[in-house]
This record gives C-alpha cells, structure tokens and sequence, in this order.
C-alpha cells in the first residue's frame, strides 16, 4: 500500500447549497419568485390570525348567581289545573310543566298569555301585573 491509495474511514459531509444548479434544479423547491422565494420569509398561520382577530376578555368572568326563570303562562294553569288547586314549583313540575335543574326546583313566574277560568291559589311564584289581574279576576288567590 502506498502513500496515494490510503481512503478516509468516513467520507467528507457536503452540504447541499440551495438555488445554485445542481441537484433540486430551477427554483430549488421554493416555489415561484417574489416574496415566497426570499430568505427569511414566514407566513403567519391561519390559526393565528383568527386569534388575534378575537376580542381580549378582560376580569374575572364567574357564573350567574341568579337562575333563569321557568315561564308559565295562564293559560297552561287553565288546561293543567282545576278549579281550588295550588300552583307552585313543586306541583308544576309533578304536572310535567317543565323539570327539575341542578337538583332544585327553578324560580317560577307567571305571564299573561292565554285565558283563566278557574279559581287558583298561586304561591311562590313570580307574576306579572297582567297575569295577576287574569287571576283575581277569575277568583284566584296569589298568596
């Protein structure tokens, strides 16, 4: 063996200099010209634009205290109840006028919509001032 014919265990690493002929050929996987051809260029994912489009939120946001209310109108008391009944949460909900939430009867009120005829006590619940005058007017009572 001679001085000439000694070889290297591991060969030399080229590295592969982009845009300058050679193996990737024309525009190197860049794509076309323009900005998407530069050095440097980032295009800001979409994701984030629609983040940054968003309004902050600002403070402590806490859930409600206040429940909503179930509504009743008068005239569903007219169809479910007959005359000298008492109307509460408790019975609306026996009655299958609307369910439970959370474990706990929900705060009632009572619209005006629809007609009385029948004598009602109402305890417990919300009403309006036209839902009132509809039930005294048929001989109920709102205690």
């Amino acid at each position: 063996m001679q001085k000439h014919e000694l070889k290297r265990k591991t060969k030399n690493k080229k590295t592969v200099l982009v845009g300058r002929g050679g193996k990737r050929g024309k525009t190197c996987g860049r794509g076309g010209k323009g900005q998407t051809a530069r050095a440097g260029h980032k295009i800001r994912p979409e994701m984030r634009d629609l983040i940054k489009k968003l309004p902050k939120l600002r403070g402590y946001a806490f859930k409600s205290f206040q429940s909503d209310y179930a509504i009743v109108n008068v005239g569903d008391l007219d169809k479910t109840f007959s005359n000298g009944e008492t109307v509460n949460p408790k019975s609306l909900v026996e009655r299958g006028v609307f369910k439970i939430k959370l474990g706990k009867n929900p705060i009632v009120k009572i619209l005006a919509g629809g007609e009385i005829s029948k004598k009602v006590i109402v305890l417990n619940c919300k009403i309006s001032k036209e839902a009132r005058t509809k039930i005294e007017k048929a001989g109920g009572e709102i205690k």
